[in-house]
């Protein structure tokens, strides 16, 4: 024990700093790795999410794998503890080559390869093995800087660590997304990790190197800053070419706003293509199709108040103002950014019908749930025109408390018609969506669109079917406490492609019919798919 504690003391005495500040550079060091590896998980989720979609899995994929890799990592570093400086310095710089460029590569393998879920996995298992391993080299290190019991220096290790986390986990969505983006983000992050990683190592303890060693971590760090810097430089040009693999050359505009990448196709309003975070949300070629199914229906009864929620794009709001007797139209919309392009980019605005135009219609900035809690008066009819309820982000506003929400909004005349997703691929996330409906207070009225076309592929924000060829959209139409199948027979204005009466017909020819031992269905008729 005499022994271990004078060379202890002889280990400190050959440090370039006094063991306080040896000590503080060290749990320093321990902070800014900790953030860093905090920025890396939460870039994977992220990506993951907007890449793949449904957010939940990928962030359970993502956090139990790199937790089950930091337990290897921890294990393998036992055979490093020897030259520990040496150890954690190539272990940084290595962690900073791979955290710092995993977006890239994410992104790369999603658009040229298709799929980025195997590359998921493995940047979360080599992640998670470097940080894992980080912690026992850490702990030889500040024993050997300044001697402390073993609890008062895993505490000291812990404290810094959690609260680099703490700081990493606020910088990513604050300051790293909007200021810099996911790709330079991940970049920029690298690059201070290798920084801090080489800084401890190269300065505290560079008595502990050898010669060789020494220039062999300068090298490492050097080679990785440099690669991490040239990326940096050519992100743009890598964004645009992955955006032509994802989206075709076509590309117009491509903007990250503050809630989601929005990307717009096509030269003219025949081949817009409107992308939310990689989603396709409008087809020119078949918007039409889904605007119509959606809002016409619901529209057969007293309609002077109709709320849109969102539907930024102005597309369902084209469809509800061509009825002469709606006083007032309200559109309550996330993003601003999609209703100002829809707004002012030709295309679109043409596409649209130039409804922002329109003296009845209002635009509010707002998320839907918690605008639908003030009080904001009576709707005849409300459109929930929102992202598909298998988008993870979005099942808050296909709850039961939603649409309580919404039930306490409808007039007592009022109608609710609600986007279900595709009742043909995921008939289990239609039916929850119907019976979260129904628990808001709701009777329903399930019905479903379906059609064969060439040519145009399934638009995964709308809920198409496989193969690219097959569409299927399914709705609800729900009223207050009663069934809304009466409301079907009403008139209105002929849609320009459903014809308007073969659309109310074929629903009262089939308001009697079950899908497969479910409840009674509305179906509008196929045949608006043959004469479109």
């Amino acid at each position: 024990m005499i022994d271990q504690q004078m060379s202890l003391r002889g280990s400190a005495a050959r440090l370039p700093v006094r063991p306080r500040t040896g000590r503080f550079l060290v749990l320093a060091a321990v902070f800014v790795c900790a953030a860093c590896g905090l920025v890396y998980e939460l870039e994977l989720v992220a990506l993951a999410s907007y890449l793949i979609g449904d957010s939940v899995t990928q962030a359970s994929v993502v956090l139990s794998v790199m937790v089950f890799a930091m337990g290897i990592g921890s294990l393998l570093a036992k055979r490093l503890r020897c030259r520990a400086a040496v150890g954690f310095g190539m272990i940084e710089a290595a962690l900073a080559l791979i955290g710092g460029s995993s977006a890239l590569v994410l992104y790369a393998s999603f658009a040229w390869l298709g799929d980025s879920q195997y590359a998921l996995v493995g940047f979360s298992l080599a992640i998670g093995v470097l940080i894992g391993a980080e912690i026992p080299l850490l702990m030889t290190l500040i024993q050997r800087v300044d001697r402390q019991d073993a609890g008062g220096a895993v505490a000291d290790l812990f404290a810094a660590d959690y609260v680099g986390a703490l700081v990493g986990g606020l910088a990513f969505p604050f300051l790293l997304l909007p200021m810099l983006g996911q790709l330079t983000g991940a970049l920029f992050t690298g690059a201070v990790n290798a920084a801090a990683g080489a800084a401890l190592v190269l300065w505290v303890f560079r008595r502990d190197l050898s010669p060789r060693s020494r220039w062999l971590l300068v090298l490492a760090n050097v080679s990785v800053i440099a690669v991490l810097a040239t990326a940096t430089a050519l992100v743009d040009d890598f964004e645009r070419a992955a955006r032509r693999a994802v989206y075709g050359d076509q590309v117009r505009v491509a903007v990250q706003t503050e809630v989601q990448e929005v990307v717009v196709t096509g030269t003219d309003r025949d081949s817009l293509g409107l992308y939310l975070d990689g989603r396709l949300r409008v087809s020119a070629r078949d918007e039409y199709r889904y605007h119509e199914a959606l809002v016409h229906p619901a529209m057969n009864g007293p309609r002077a108040r109709v709320l849109i929620l969102g539907g930024g794009d102005g597309l369902a709001a084209r469809e509800v103002l061509r009825y002469d007797d709606v006083r007032g139209v309200t559109v309550v919309e996330l993003d601003p950014a999609v209703t100002r392009l829809a707004r002012t980019d030709p295309a679109l605005s043409e596409l649209n019908g130039h409804a922002f135009r329109d003296p009845r219609l209002t635009v509010v900035g707002a998320d839907a749930f918690p605008w639908l809690r003030a009080d904001h008066g009576r709707y005849d009819v409300v459109i929930s025109d929102l992202p598909d309820p298998g988008i993870t982000a979005s099942t808050k506003l296909y709850s039961a408390e939603f649409y309580g929400l919404v039930a306490e909004a409808l007039a007592p005349d009022g109608r609710l018609v609600v986007h279900a997703g595709p009742l043909g691929a995921r008939p289990q996330t239609f039916w929850t969506v119907e019976a979260s409906v129904r628990a808001g207070g709701l009777a329903t009225r399930p019905y479903r669109v379906t059609g064969r076309y060439a040519g145009l592929a399934a638009s995964p924000d709308r809920g198409g079917g496989e193969g690219g060829d097959r569409e299927d959209w399914g709705f609800l139409l729900a009223a207050p406490g009663r069934a809304p199948q009466a409301a079907l027979a009403r008139g209105g204005p002929e849609p320009r492609s459903l014809r308007g009466r073969e659309l109310r017909e074929g629903a009262r020819a089939a308001a009697g019919a079950r899908l497969p031992g479910l409840l009674p269905s509305t179906l509008i008729h196929p045949r608006y798919w043959e004469d479109a």
